[in-house]
């Protein structure tokens, strides 16, 4: 697996929504481009650390992060973003 360098996150977006609301199936083109994923790697300068030297981001976390954010890249077929300590918006809690 790819290791992301300085204070960067590898994160794997999730599927789409493919039903609007009231249940349209929607088609692809009409479809919002993920802005929730999965972090299947942190930076290794350790950036994402709170005060204690904890981090806020690690691996398996689900995050939001900016619309148009990081770079895309594929790993054997799958698609991943890579994304700055910026783009990340939050952590869910669920």
């Amino acid at each position: 697996m790819l290791k992301p360098l300085g204070n960067r996150a590898l994160v794997k977006p999730l599927e789409a929504e493919e039903k609007s609301a009231g249940g349209i199936i929607l088609p692809e083109a009409a479809q919002e481009r993920p802005r929730e994923g999965k972090v299947v790697a942190v930076g290794t300068d350790g950036i994402y650390a709170d005060d204690e030297g904890e981090s806020r981001v690690k691996e398996g976390d689900i995050v939001i992060y900016a619309s148009f954010g990081g770079t895309e890249i594929k790993i054997d077929g799958e698609e991943y973003l890579i994304l700055e300590e910026n783009d990340i918006l939050a952590v869910r809690n669920d």
